[in-house]
């Protein structure tokens, strides 16, 4: 990495936000709290550590694996070692960024001019109309070309090329784009140039739960690194350092399968008395007793959820916390499915684990359905209706 003239040591720290405080939107959340902290990735950090240390730290990358467990956390670090100009070699080789000086700090609100989060979340801010008015599910070209790569938008503007431009602070510059999957074949197309010749100093990261969906011609210029669901050693470690309850750490480690990030979630929304409420709804539904109010129910859930959030944060937007808490329900299912399937599995129960198949494709059906912007008091009756036939 290149040497650049130290930052000015601050004296006072960005502050912390505790796990159960309800987060800003993803714009103006601070990166710099306890759930910034990298758990169990040891294979993955200790790849980047190699990467960043060698001198010859490829320029894109591609962060993959199940939602959840580090992956946008260890690009932020990545970020904060390769803006830092004080990281030391022992930082880099611990994969662990200096969280006192300046360039922490602007990074931690997002704030460092050489630091760029690229996510569909961003449409919001957008100097682009047409942008923010859509409801966004994916990251479109046109907010590609605002925030990095530059070029025309389809309202005529003309941005600048942020990837083009110098290090403001004379270091390194950083670009992560969150949800890379959620960018379409114009936007992936359009970044390949970028990606095969970038500047000197620029690097470029993709978090991604689905790497499948990127074109073969993004992934064959990336180097990857893959994160795994944590064990449960981990997930201990991890409880222990938020000070999770004894009382409720065995069952956020069944309903988060090892994810972190799910756990937070989970623990902050208080999801096992949605799980202990509807679990037993959806056994009775499939024992086929139709239950009339229980679309209905999930639609109050999910309301409650979003109001809640959008009350908390003045910022938040409804539709992304209503996204939010189909996610939550969603969840919730998901959980009951897999010890359905673990014990169909274990009793080599074909048909079983057929039906059950069936309803895991009706939940990954809601979630196209989520992020299409259907009506969701219709999505959750369609499920509820489909449940009952699976």
């Amino acid at each position: 990495m290149s040497a650049a003239k130290p930052a000015a040591k601050s004296a006072s720290r960005a502050p912390r936000a505790r796990l159960g405080e309800q987060a800003p939107p993803e714009r103006a959340r601070p990166l710099h709290h306890e759930g910034s902290v990298l758990f169990g990735q040891d294979a993955a950090s200790a790849q980047l550590a190699r990467a960043l240390t060698s001198g010859h730290m490829h320029h894109a990358w591609i962060l993959f694996g199940p939602a959840g467990v580090g992956k946008r956390t260890a690009a932020v670090e990545c970020a904060r070692l390769l803006l830092d100009a004080e990281s030391t070699p022992a930082d880099i080789h611990a994969f662990k960024a200096p969280r006192t000086t300046r360039c922490a700090e602007l990074i931690d609100v997002l704030s460092h001019p050489d630091f760029h989060m690229i996510a569909k979340e961003r449409a919001d801010d957008s100097s682009i109309k047409e942008i923010r008015d859509r409801k966004q599910t994916n990251i479109p070209l046109d907010l590609l070309r605002e925030l990095m790569i530059g070029g025309t938008t389809s309202d005529g503007k003309s941005f600048d090329s942020p990837v083009w431009r110098g290090a403001y602070l004379g270091h390194n510059k950083v670009f992560v784009i969150d949800e890379a999957e959620l960018l379409d074949a114009y936007g992936q197309n359009a970044l390949l140039k970028t990606l095969e010749e970038p500047p000197p100093g620029t690097y470029i990261f993709l978090v991604t739960t689905q790497e499948e969906r990127l074109l073969p011609t993004i992934r064959s210029r990336c180097q990857r690194a893959r994160f795994c669901s944590l064990t449960s050693e981990s997930m201990d470690a991890w409880f222990e350092r938020f000070a999770i309850p004894t009382s409720d750490r065995a069952w956020l480690a069944e309903f988060s399968e090892g994810a972190p990030g799910t756990a937070a979630l989970a623990h902050t929304h208080g999801l096992r008395a949605w799980s202990e409420e509807l679990l037993p709804r959806f056994a009775t539904l499939e024992s086929g007793r139709f239950d009339a109010t229980l679309a209905d129910r999930l639609g109050e859930l999910v309301g409650e959820f979003a109001d809640r959030v959008v009350k908390e944060n003045q910022k938040a937007s409804k539709e992304s916390a209503n996204r939010l808490g189909t996610r939550c329900a969603l969840l919730t299912l998901a959980s009951r499915l897999r010890a359905q399937l673990a014990d169909a599995a274990r009793r080599d129960d074909a048909d079983a684990l057929a039906e059950f198949a069936r309803r895991v494709e009706l939940i990954a059906d809601l979630e196209r359905e989520v992020r299409a912007n259907v009506n969701l008091k219709h999505a959750f009756a369609n499920l509820i209706a489909q449940w009952c036939l699976a």
